[in-house]
């Protein structure tokens, strides 16, 4: 088997295209959570505390001098990514609650059929039987 047939057999298969929609989505999905926090939590809190807008709090480690920018850490962006993570990871977290209840209730065994009434014959051979006994 050449090599450009074996990737060929790897690619289509289900779980590999799976997974390469699932990455495409948690991109789109990353990029939709990301501008919920700059553009939606963020200046409601920044407000709340006092009009700050988290994205321009920085620690200004070494001022700029002539065109050689300044060394900062930009901590309001840090606090965007961690809320961006926490929101993912919850929604992550969620959907794979949601999927293992699922997966459980398909894995609950099905109540296992009555026995079947004993036939006609199989009865008037057990009434026999139980009469020999007494005997």
């Amino acid at each position: 088997m050449g090599f450009v047939s074996e990737f060929k057999t790897f690619a289509m298969r289900g779980n590999v295209m799976d997974m390469a929609v699932g990455i495409i989505i948690g991109g789109a999905f990353g990029k939709i959570v990301s501008s919920f926090v700059t553009d939606v939590i963020m200046p409601p809190i920044g407000l709340l505390v006092g009009g700050v807008d988290f994205s321009n709090i920085k620690i200004v480690l070494k001022q700029a001098v002539g065109e050689v920018p300044a060394v900062t850490l930009n901590i309001g962006t840090f606090i965007n990514t961690v809320i961006d993570f926490l929101i993912i990871a919850f929604a992550i977290f969620m959907m794979i609650k949601a999927m293992n209840n699922l997966k459980k209730k398909e894995e609950e065994p099905a109540p296992a059929p009555a026995a079947p009434e004993p036939s006609a014959e199989e009865k008037l051979l057990t009434e026999i039987r139980d009469l020999l006994k007494k005997q």
